[in-house]
């Protein structure tokens, strides 16, 4: 019987991902109301915590799209943006959070890839 062996990459972006996609889903409904104050902190901080995760993973066609959702769903800050588009936000939003935790790869500290980096960083 053959031994497991370790993956070679995790996807730690897909489980706060998901997350802020149902947030971000059930604001929606919440557009008008003050409990949509409570949906763009939790949006802004999973955008942060998966924009790490993105960096962590070098995907780099992320970090931008991911900073941008951070700063717009930011309640400190409020950006104004009309009602129609900001419905239509929520659903792409939703979808850029689903498509970055799907997406995003973390060489495992064990596996050959993450041995492969480190070797070409020490030349």
């Amino acid at each position: 019987m053959p031994t497991p062996t370790a993956p070679a990459f995790t996807r730690p972006a897909l489980a706060p991902g998901l997350l802020a996609a149902i947030a971000l889903l059930a604001g929606t409904a919440l557009l008008d109301s003050d409990v949509f104050t409570v949906f763009r902190y939790v949006v802004s901080i999973f955008a942060l915590i998966v924009l790490v995760f993105a960096y962590r993973g070098k995907a780099w066609w992320a970090l931008p799209l991911l900073a941008a959702v951070a700063v717009l769903w930011n309640p400190v800050f409020v950006v104004p943006v009309q009602a129609e588009l900001w419905q239509g936000l929520q659903f792409v939003a939703a979808a850029l959070m689903i498509a970055v935790g799907v997406l995003v790869k973390v060489p495992t500290e064990g596996s050959s890839a993450s041995r492969s980096v480190a070797a070409r960083g020490r030349r």
